[in-house]
């Protein structure tokens, strides 16, 4: 069976466990996705599936002729993930939640929330300068060349610039409930990105 699958973050709330503590868990609603065909490597063996299905019309020219060749629905995004070599893949076929289990660990990939561009205060949690006496300057970046030598800028220099929008990852997060009538996974903690955001959930490694 396939180690990982595509997903839409709904939002966050809270469930009892059976211990009967509240504990906050994310929603996410994962779509069944189509198996369309094996693409063997080298060193790695993988699986193109089809994620969130949607009208013809709304599919380039290319990737229709894609899709009726393999004699399957259109949908939205194609990924390649990792599979068990020791099972056999039904192709062309529709899965779901099923693959995961409560109680199981993941591993949750996602763009974290934009915040355009920030200053330095914000972005590295710099302390600033002083409020008072006379400064004029509280939350600018200061001095930011070298002396003589080398008379410049050091690349990798920590600056204001934009902030958020990239790739990160969220390990062994537990999978607290499977809700496979309406294709739910509730997650224990947050993950990032914000609402309706796209994300990729895996079997954890460690």
């Amino acid at each position: 069976m396939i180690k990982e699958i595509i997903g839409k973050k709904i939002g966050m709330t809270q469930i009892f466990d059976q211990k009967g503590e509240l504990i906050g868990v994310s929603v996410v609603e994962v779509q069944p996705v189509c198996l369309l065909e094996k693409v063997d490597y080298l060193t790695k063996k993988r699986v193109k599936i089809g994620c969130f299905k949607v009208n013809e019309r709304k599919v380039k020219k290319p990737q229709l002729g894609y899709f009726n060749k393999l004699g399957v629905g259109c949908y939205e995004i194609i990924k390649e993930v990792p599979y068990e070599t020791n099972q056999e893949l039904p192709l062309k076929k529709e899965i779901g939640v099923e693959i995961f289990q409560e109680g199981e660990l993941v591993d949750v990939t996602a763009n974290t929330k934009g915040r355009g561009f920030q200053g330095g205060v914000k972005r590295h949690n710099w302390r600033g300068q002083p409020r008072s006496h006379g400064s004029m300057t509280h939350r600018r970046i200061g001095s930011a060349g070298a002396s003589t030598y080398p008379g410049r800028i050091v690349k990798g220099h920590r600056m204001p610039g934009h902030m958020g929008n990239k790739k990160c990852t969220i390990k062994n997060l537990e999978i607290i409930k499977v809700d496979k009538e309406n294709n739910l996974l509730l997650i224990k903690g947050s993950l990032p990105g914000g609402i309706n955001s796209i994300v990729s959930i895996k079997k954890a490694k460690k």
